[in-house]
């Protein structure tokens, strides 16, 4: 029996359906390859078809490698994961997280890890408008707002910190008191930051890309998970993937399977954590449709673990809350559960907590004429992969030549996969770390591995 408490599991054979898959059923890959067996052998296996997995193979196409000579191995439906449960930000922190990154991977580090994400941001944005992608993106800014003063001091300091190290912060602008609340429309708002930040569709975003790689030769196996990774007896340097569809000898595997990631790298059990997260869609009372609908997106937090996210999806008004992994206000038994695989129901007492919080937020948004049909929609959980130092796992595994990794995101994929991705890609093609730009605290390695042993740092989002 699988234990759904540890990324040492599969994915759950029976998820419930995100607002953002409820959108997308129409997809004709979504049951690609359902009941076809594997091929016997190919060059490269991509396990995951989330965000990671499929940029992962569109880059490698990008640079050359033919499309007939990638697979794509998936545990259930395509972009089942944590991509397609998300909710809904492309949002970079500007730099919230640079005193947290210091301690652990120094100044120099936090820098790069912060300007990383604003990288990311821009990398979408260019994406998407480079190939039209209909995903619903919305370059906008987003508030990260303070709803207490003990909260504002953490963000001043964490601000003030950042600008000594020679951060750059001219897209960054503060307001506090009466401002705060005039600009944010959250009347208990102490202080807020306002800096770039962008909105999606992820599931529509990862389909694109899945559909660009699949008419390009890329075979995508459905209900199809890798079960078992063994080195080929006979010949060297070959892995053989274990699937329940058959066996695929490949030359370059490489792993985007996030928080499921120690199934196939037991090495990874102790630093790769999954937990439990929970959106909420809700159809919006006049206070925020038509001309009061939000155009910005939202981060209000009552401390650095208690804190909600808001986004208002331009197209149809629909809102989309998320909730912190680690609230307070919530029994021991809902918090003792976060740590779980088990994305196959939502929990009710969160998502009272949602809207309780968001009505308390946004008074105006209670109406005692509301309507059959508007408030809360549709409640999912997403599975998101917490490591230890609160960046992400990328790079070769120099223990098994051959295997990459690109996974660990702790809940801000959308901030870190479109370097992430084409950064593997590269190290997969024979490049050196240097060519990918990313944060040196990225890469895999049995240093970072050993210093993970002696204690790291709680994960920050």
């Amino acid at each position: 029996m699988q234990d759904e408490n540890s990324s040492n599991s599969l994915p759950r054979e029976t998820p419930c359906l995100s607002y953002w898959q409820r959108t997308i059923r129409a997809f004709p890959h979504l049951f690609a390859n359902q009941h076809v067996q594997v091929p016997p052998r190919i060059k490269y296996v991509v396990i995951g078809s989330g965000l990671s997995g499929a940029l992962t193979t569109f880059e490698l196409l990008e640079a050359g490698v033919k499309g007939e000579d990638v697979l794509i191995l998936e545990a259930r439906e395509a972009a089942s994961g944590a991509s397609s449960r998300n909710a809904g930000h492309v949002r970079p922190d500007a730099f919230r997280g640079f005193n947290a990154y210091s301690k652990v991977h120094g100044p120099e580090q936090a820098l790069k890890i912060i300007a990383n994400e604003r990288l990311v941001l821009e990398k979408v944005d260019e994406f998407v408008k480079k190939h039209n992608v209909q995903c619903d993106f919305n370059l906008t800014s987003t508030f990260d707002i303070c709803m207490t003063s003990e909260f504002a001091k953490y963000e001043n300091e964490s601000l003030e910190a950042y600008k000594q190290a020679g951060g750059e912060t001219s897209h960054i602008v503060c307001y506090e008191g009466e401002e705060a609340k005039d600009k944010t429309r959250v009347s208990k708002a102490v202080a807020a930051y306002e800096w770039p930040a962008g909105s999606c569709h992820p599931a529509k975003l990862v389909q694109f890309i899945l559909q660009s790689v699949i008419g390009r030769g890329v075979q995508l196996f459905t209900f199809c998970p890798a079960t078992a990774i063994k080195q080929n007896g006979s010949e060297l340097e070959q892995w053989d993937v274990h699937t329940p569809r058959g066996t695929i000898t490949a030359e370059k595997i490489i792993h985007c399977t996030n928080a499921h990631a120690a199934l196939l790298l037991p090495q990874l059990q102790a630093y790769m954590r999954p937990n439990r997260a929970q959106a909420h869609s809700l159809v919006p009372t006049p206070a925020f449709t038509a001309q009061n609908i939000l155009q910005k997106t939202f981060s209000l937090r009552y401390s650095l673990y208690h804190f909600y996210s808001l986004i208002q999806r331009q197209g149809d008004g629909t809102l989309i809350l998320g909730v912190s992994r680690s609230n307070p206000t919530l029994s021991p038994e809902t918090l003792a559960s976060r740590f779980s695989t088990d994305d196959g129901h939502y929990n009710q007492e969160i998502a009272h907590d949602a809207l309780h919080s968001f009505q308390r937020i946004f008074p105006d948004s209670v109406s005692q004429y509301a309507k059959h049909g508007e408030g809360l929609d549709h409640s999912w959980t997403g599975i998101i992969a917490m490591t230890p130092d609160s960046v992400p796992f990328v790079g070769a595994i120099e223990s098994l030549p051959g295997q990459y990794i690109c996974a660990g995101f702790n809940g801000h994929g959308m901030a870190r996969i479109f370097t992430s991705a084409p950064g593997v890609a590269k190290l997969v093609l024979g490049h050196e770390w240097s060519t990918t730009g990313l944060p040196e605290c990225f890469q895999y390695s049995r240093e970072r591995l050993s210093r993970l042993a002696e204690g790291g740092l709680p994960s920050i989002w």
